[in-house]
């Protein structure tokens, strides 16, 4: 009888688990260290989840770590975390700089007489997907908005309509990562030959 009773309070199915997931480079916590934003992952941890950040990275957690390591593989361990760190920072700062110098170019396009459409590009440089946000803009202006191949490389997202004002406070609006200052609108017009008039 006692063997039933046990069988019973088992679950039949898999239960699942609550992971947490990092809120800057995405990986569980335990893995941050292998991502290359260190730093501000541990600020994250220790913000949102403390108990979790003191587990992993806490004085007494790292030195529990590193106790049964030789004192050679100690210090070739503590030479790595400083090196990684270096090198978390140095790409923090090549990252932000390329952020400060790109451009989001927001472009209003004469097609025909009186049909406009509104080209973006650069968004990548901040991390957003073309795809994503050109559904994001088709859905919030109710138009067409798709993503093409320009002939220098890249894409841009092309959207139906004159919305360029539009668009650009609202991705200043959904996407923060963005700066004011980077946001350029450009007027390009189709060039009307001499007789036309």
């Amino acid at each position: 009888m006692a063997d039933t009773e046990a069988e019973a309070v088992l679950p039949t199915e898999p239960q699942s688990r609550h992971v947490v997931y990092c809120g800057v480079c995405s990986l569980p916590p335990e893995y941050c260290e292998f991502g290359g934003t260190v730093k501000k992952c541990q600020d994250w941890l220790q913000k949102n989840h403390a108990e979790m950040y003191d587990r992993l990275w806490s004085e007494d957690a790292l030195a529990a770590a590193t106790s049964t390591l030789s004192v050679d593989a100690q210090k070739r361990a503590e030479k790595d975390a400083h090196k990684k760190a270096l090198k978390a920072e140095a790409a923090e700062q090549k990252h932000l700089q390329t952020i400060a110098a790109s451009k989001v170019t927001i472009k209003r396009v004469e097609r025909n007489k009186r049909k406009f459409v509104t080209t973006v590009t650069g968004l990548e440089a901040f991390g957003l997907e073309n795809k994503k946000v050109a559904k994001d803009l088709g859905k919030k202006f109710a138009t067409g908005a798709s993503v093409t191949k320009v002939p220098s490389g890249g894409e841009e997202i092309v959207v139906q309509g004159d919305v360029s004002e539009e668009i650009e406070e609202f991705l200043l609006e959904k996407y923060p990562v963005i700066p004011e200052d980077n946001v350029e609108l450009v007027e390009d017009k189709k060039k009307k030959g001499a007789g036309a008039g």
